[in-house]
Formats: structure tokens, sequence, C-alpha cells
């Protein structure tokens, strides 16, 4: 048996996953990060947030409870500069250029199985352990069993190295089947609502909350078709493409009724391009460049191949095939068109239920 060192966060799935492994005989000891200031006193990043605060507090007594429960002890680390220097300046910089990036992708690489295995390191463990819903089986980063919950897309980024030193105790569990487990044995978070938002910002109002690190700059909304303006905007970085919700649109002289959508920004000229009409060919591409590829795969890459890919989570996987090969990043081609295509999203190549590789998406175009 094994020494394991489990990320606990104060939710149902790393709890659940703190149990199986000492049922399964492991010496078990377990962890709380606390990655965010939820006292909103960043004093040394320059920049304090001012805001509704983060319930870290109440899910680290969550935690406390479980650990006792379990019977394991419960260590408590800061990773705030680790997480402000290696995920959230990245995450700003990447709205400030007009894309949308996925802040947990990069939370997983650098936080929780980077800085996080090596404060476990400290403790002589033989393995670190997370509540995430995936598999990593004969070298392979494989889907969760549970296909509704499965979190592969949010690994896709890590290395093998990384991957091996990991275990998934919920990889072949459903989500009911984790809640009964956790009822079954009396756990303070087994009906617990499993949370949303940021990595480790939480759930907040996020326009305001951008706004504390990127300042409004107030432009036009621009319809694209008719090349005319339809209303404005507090600043194109806190839109994504797509988006329908809050662009304040509507009752527009010689237009019908009818939601608008993103599907555009200028950041130098700081317009918003939206068009009327969800099934608008302005919302839809085939071809995708993506890049800072990392492969996974236990074969090379080639022009012509065909794989799913997942352009944002929780999407159904899109046959797409390899049109271009570069150093470290690829075009791919969709067999039909997609919606929203968002440069700044992971795009996540699998094969069945094994992920191949992933990277950033860089461009959107259409086919031909």
């Amino acid at each position: 048996m094994a020494k394991v060192m489990v990320g606990l966060s104060g939710g149902v799935d790393s709890a659940v996953a703190a149990y199986l492994l000492k049922q399964a005989g492991h010496e078990v000891i377990a962890a709380y990060m606390r990655n965010w200031d939820s006292l909103a006193n960043n004093d040394f990043l320059g920049n304090p947030y001012q805001g509704p605060l983060c319930p870290q507090e109440a899910d680290y007594e969550d935690a406390k409870k479980v650990a006792e429960k379990l019977g394991i002890p419960l260590f408590r680390v800061d990773f705030i500069e680790e997480y402000w220097n290696d995920v959230f300046l990245y995450f700003i910089k990447e709205y400030q250029s007009g894309r949308t990036p996925n802040p947990d992708v990069f939370c997983n690489k650098y936080i929780k199985f980077d800085a996080f295995w090596k404060f476990a390191l400290t403790h002589q463990v033989d393995y670190m352990a997370t509540g995430h819903y995936a598999r990593y089986e004969n070298g392979e980063l494989r889907k969760a069993r549970d296909l509704t919950k499965d979190q592969s897309y949010f690994l896709s980024l890590l290395t093998h190295e990384q991957l091996s030193r990991t275990l998934f105790p919920l990889g072949n569990l459903l989500k009911k089947e984790v809640r009964q487990i956790a009822s079954s044995i009396g756990l303070n978070v087994a009906n617990k609502k499993d949370s949303t938002g940021i990595c480790f910002i939480g759930e907040r109002h996020f326009r305001q909350f951008l706004q504390n690190y990127i300042p409004a700059q107030p432009g036009e909304i621009i319809d694209i078709e008719r090349r005319e303006v339809v209303g404005q905007h507090y600043g194109v970085m806190y839109y994504t493409l797509g988006q329908r919700k809050g662009l304040g649109i509507g009752g527009i002289k010689n237009h019908q009724n009818g939601s608008w959508f993103v599907v555009g920004k200028n950041i130098e000229k700081q317009e918003l391009y939206v068009v009327q009409g969800d099934e608008s060919e302005w919302l839809y591409h085939e071809c995708a460049t993506i890049t800072s590829f990392q492969w996974l795969g236990n074969f090379k890459l080639e022009v012509g191949q065909t794989y799913g890919v997942k352009f944002r989570y929780r999407q159904p996987d899109i046959p797409i095939k390899v049109i271009e090969v570069l150093s470290n990043s690829i075009v791919v081609e969709s067999f039909y068109p997609v919606r929203a295509i968002t440069p700044g999203q992971i795009a996540v190549l699998y094969q069945d239920e094994v992920c191949v590789g992933a990277g950033i998406i860089d461009s959107v175009a259409k086919k031909g």
C-alpha cells in the first residue's frame, strides 16, 4: 500500500476519494489548498479585490469535519502567490487581448498538480489524489465512466509525469454513487451543492469582478451585417463569442425582435460585433488553429487523421480531421459548422475515450 495525500476541497467528491483510498488500505493524509485571498486583502499583489467574499473558509470547515470523520490528518497550505503569478495574470492578459481563457485548466497544470505535488513531497508521499472524474490507465488519460461529469478536459494539459503520480479514485464511479457512498458513511458534505465559477475564485458577478483588474473601456456595439451601431458596451474584453445575455440591445428601429449574439470584437477600435439570430452564419466556423499543442498519445500526429474534439467543456465530441501540423500547433477542420469556437479556450482531442492531446484555440476560420 502507498502513502497518499488527497487534495481535500470541502466538497463531496474529494471527501469520497479520501474515503475510498483509506478503504483500499492506503495511508491517507489530506491538505486544503487556499489559492485565492478570500478575505479580499491581497496586499502583496498591489491590487486588492473589493467585492463579495469566496466561501473558502466555510469549505475549509467542511474539509476539517470530513478529515475528522475519516480519521486522517488535514494540513492547510496557501498557494495564493503562485496562483496569482502562474494562473491569474495569464487570465487577465488573455482577457485584455480580447480572448476568453480557461483558468481552471492552468490551475490544474501549475497549482493542483505542480505546487501541490511539491508540498505533498515534503510529507514523503508516494502519490497525490484528487476528486476529479477521470481515469489514467496504461499511460493514457481517459474519460470518466460518468460522461456527464467527466473532467478529462480540465486535465488535458498535464504531462504524463504529473498524471502518473496521481490517483483518481472516482474515475469509475457515477456521481450518484459518490453521493450514496457519502450518505452511507455519514459525511457532512453528502448533499453539498457542487461548486461553480472560476477555479478558486468562486461565483461572482463576472463583469464587475473583471472591472477590478481591467478598467471599463466603453464603445459601440455594431450589427456586423448592416454595419450600424445598435448599442453601447462596457468594454469588449468583458464579452465572449456566442454570448447572448447582458448585451442590453432591444427595440432597434428597422430590426425585428429577436436575440442578439456576439460574433467578434476589435480591441483597437473598442468595437463589439453582434448579429441577430442564433442560426446566423457569423456564429459558425469549421477551421481552428490550436497553438501550444501538447500531445498525449502513443503515436505520431499526422495530417489526415480524424479525432473527436471538445472546443469547450460539456460539449459533445465533434468529429474533425487534422489538416496541418506545425512545430507546436495544429490546424483542424470539422465535418460540419460549429457554433462559437472561441479563441483562448482549450481544444481537447479524443480518440474514443482516450485524450490524445490539447492546446489553446488561437484563431478560427470558415472552410475554404
